[in-house]
């Protein structure tokens, strides 16, 4: 896949079919908009991604930074979709000023010589978001590109977005999260060296530090997968400061696989959160967290057999 970013200065040598918008998460209904431009690779069209960075919420100053699926989550999963070209188009004073139809001529017909355009029903885009559904439709056959709007997707009452995602990972509510995004709600990685405090107790953990930007959910222990190239690993998961030991503002992702003898440290992981256990503690000792440490395995053994993950042996 070919990323372009950075620049407003990029021109596409052959026709494209693009879809446009900000992607946090890439959600089923992000998937749809997605597998509508990847059709169109059979008529001989590059299957392009427009998007901006940083997005407009964080532009604006509506939004803190923090994301569902960060930068570099974004392209990995592009590129598994079969995407040709990632445009991360910078948004500065002079980018958000520009005319919505200005937009429209120089950005996607001259430059990147759309012939196809998948747009949801609430597309917004240039100054102030002006640019819409409406403007894209009138403009389509003076610009030569054919226009299909996608129906927002839903879930049960309520349509799949962004926003709906980020409550139910705030909430801890994992499962509901995995049937808006289509997958586990992960975090990925190399894994790195802690103060060992749990090989010391016998139990080891693969720890994560997620970046900044990566939305939290609720500090705790979750039901968790670790995938690596050689495949997926159940375990159990905390979230958090790790506050009996600790007097550190650093969160980390620690994972204790069960009877997992390897060694994974400086290799790269994808944490899966399957569910939500227990809140984190604080325990009086090192003893007390030891025991609670050996019951949350015990019971992941038990969620993991009942999920298929496990045998009984």
């Amino acid at each position: 896949m070919e990323i372009i970013c950075d620049t407003t200065e990029f021109w596409l040598e052959k026709p494209s079919a693009v879809t446009l918008g900000k992607f946090d998460g890439i959600h089923r209904g992000h998937r749809e908009l997605l597998s509508c431009i990847l059709k169109q690779k059979e008529q001989g069209l590059k299957a392009v991604v427009f998007t901006f960075h940083p997005s407009a919420a964080v532009f604006f100053g509506q939004s803190s930074g923090e994301e569902i699926t960060t930068r570099q989550e974004k392209r990995k999963l592009f590129e598994e979709a079969g995407v040709d070209i990632l445009i991360e188009f910078p948004l500065n004073r002079e980018t958000a000023a520009t005319e919505p139809e200005k937009f429209v001529k120089q950005y996607l017909a001259a430059q990147m010589r759309t012939a196809y355009l998948a747009a949801g029903e609430d597309i917004t885009f240039g100054r102030g978001g002006e640019g819409n559904r409406g403007l894209l439709e009138r403009l389509s056959e003076r610009y030569g590109y054919r226009l299909q709007i996608i129906k927002k997707m839903r879930e049960g009452s309520r349509e799949i977005s962004s926003t709906y995602v980020r409550e139910e990972v705030e909430k801890g509510h994992m499962e509901t999260v995995q049937k808006l995004l289509g997958r586990y709600y992960s975090f990925e990685g190399r894994v790195e060296e802690g103060r060992k405090l749990g090989r010391r107790l016998g139990m080891p953990t693969l720890n994560l530090y997620p970046p900044k930007e990566k939305l939290l959910p609720p500090k705790g222990v979750y039901y968790a997968m670790v995938c690596t190239e050689e495949g997926r690993y159940p375990g159990i998961t905390n979230i958090g400061q790790k506050p009996t030991v600790n007097d550190t503002d650093t969160v980390s992702v620690e994972t204790y696989l069960y009877d997992f003898e390897g060694d994974m440290y400086g290799r790269e992981i994808v944490t899966e959160l399957l569910q939500f256990k227990r809140p984190e503690q604080k325990f009086a000792d090192v003893s007390g967290l030891k025991r609670q440490m050996e019951a949350d395995i015990a019971e992941g053994r038990i969620f993991h057999t009942k999920n298929g993950d496990l045998t009984n042996s």
